[in-house]
């Protein structure tokens, strides 16, 4: 085996007190999936089990949920877009959500129109092109600078306007909100601000159908998850997937670890500081989907309460784990992940090839009885780059 040390930082949280959330319960989770449920299309997106690698890293099991199978889109994101757009429309056209199909919905609302404006690194403006397109409504969907050109032409396909900005993440943001506020559009933003929390609460409750879909999964293999590891942007896939996940297997009972880029690493600061703590500057990371610098106060509050450790790595640690799931070790099934898609995986094999393996190892409490949940949670949005790094060694693991 070789050896060779990546950047991982690893911060305990010192503030972990395992209050749980009543917005982010089974509860809420089961209520959105009922919907997703009847948007046509529709299936679980599989759990795959890559137990040769396990094996070979040392753990019982490790399962990885592969959202590039969602609704043809290719990540996870439409979950939160879909959800939260359609108890918009209910709420404001007086429908009833829990009685109304997706096609009802659209045929409840008729010709009435609604311009839902969000900022996006790719997956989310897709998820809000595509919920928007599907129920008769329009999009305005801004990105900010170097945002490839692959994900803007996903979200014109669906015929959503685009708009790519000279600025980062989160003053793209501030933009989006101006320009709505201007043309009477609707903002679906993933993260919170004061006088801001439905709509990005909707967006967290509809991401838990994802872990809603992997519970059902585990139970039927017969297992229960020691550990999950969360990719974070603003936090709000983490929080609502993580609250959820407290919900059913109790927090004491869960190693939630949260992983983030080191050029965008907001939550990881903020779980040092125990507040929140922003990030500025270009965030330059190809962890696209991650790229936020400003945590989402609701996911925020979770992430303090029950998360266990954050983690700031490296873009090679991505890279590392787009790799090992696309050329999968022994028998274990094939799993396309982009960048913010394999970051999680790629923690797990650059512990296993560092040189303090086994100090690693101890510290996020992995050993021979540890069922390792993982969400891959996109697959090659970017196909350019993706080639780049799985084909021609893009990001390598020397530093």
């Amino acid at each position: 085996m070789s050896v060779f040390s990546l950047k991982i930082d690893i911060a305990d949280n010192r503030f972990y007190n395992g209050e749980t959330s009543p917005l982010f319960s089974q509860k809420q989770a089961k209520a959105a999936r009922q919907f997703h449920q009847k948007i046509a299309g529709y299936h679980p997106t599989p759990l795959c089990a890559l137990d040769d690698l396990a094996c070979l890293f040392g753990v019982k099991k490790i399962l990885v949920k592969d959202e590039s199978k969602r609704f043809g889109l290719n990540a996870f994101k439409m979950l939160g877009g879909a959800w939260a757009i359609a108890c918009l429309l209910c709420e404001k056209y007086h429908l009833d959500i829990e009685t109304l199909s997706f096609e009802q919905l659209k045929n409840a609302i008729g010709e009435k129109k609604m311009t839902f404006a969000t900022t996006t690194d790719g997956n989310h403006g897709r998820g809000i092109a595509w919920a928007a397109q599907q129920l008769g409504q329009h999009a305005v969907i801004y990105m900010p600078k170097g945002s490839a050109q692959e994900r803007v032409d996903a979200i014109l396909n669906l015929g959503a306007e685009c708009i790519v900005t000279d600025m980062n993440y989160d003053d793209t943001v501030r933009l989006t909100m101006q320009h709505a506020q201007q043309n009477g559009w609707e903002v679906v933003q993933d993260t919170a601000w004061e006088g801001y929390t439905k709509i990005p609460t909707w967006i967290m409750q509809g991401y838990a159908t994802l872990a809603d879909e992997a519970v059902e999964q585990m139970r039927a293999l017969g297992v229960t998850p020691t550990h999950v590891l969360l990719q974070a942007g603003v936090g709000a896939m983490a929080g609502g997937v993580l609250g959820y996940l407290v919900d059913v297997y109790g927090p004491q009972n869960l190693h939630s670890i949260i992983v983030e880029p080191d050029k965008a690493d907001c939550i990881y600061r903020s779980g040092v500081k125990g507040d929140i703590v922003n990030v500025g500057g270009d965030m330059a990371t190809i962890m696209a989907g991650l790229a936020c610098g400003e945590p989402n106060p609701l996911g925020w509050e979770i992430l303090r309460n029950c998360a266990t450790q954050f983690i700031s790595c490296q873009d090679s640690v991505a890279a590392l784990g787009m790799r090992v799931l696309g050329n999968p070790f022994g028998s274990d099934p094939h799993v396309i992940s982009g960048e913010s898609g394999a970051v999680g995986l790629g923690v797990l094999a650059a512990v296993h090839h560092h040189p303090q393996r086994q100090a690693l190892m101890d510290k996020l409490a992995l050993d021979k009885d540890a069922v390792v949940l993982v969400i891959s949670t996109e697959g090659d949005t970017d196909v350019k780059h993706y080639r780049e790094v799985v084909w021609e060694g893009k990001h390598p693991i020397a530093l």
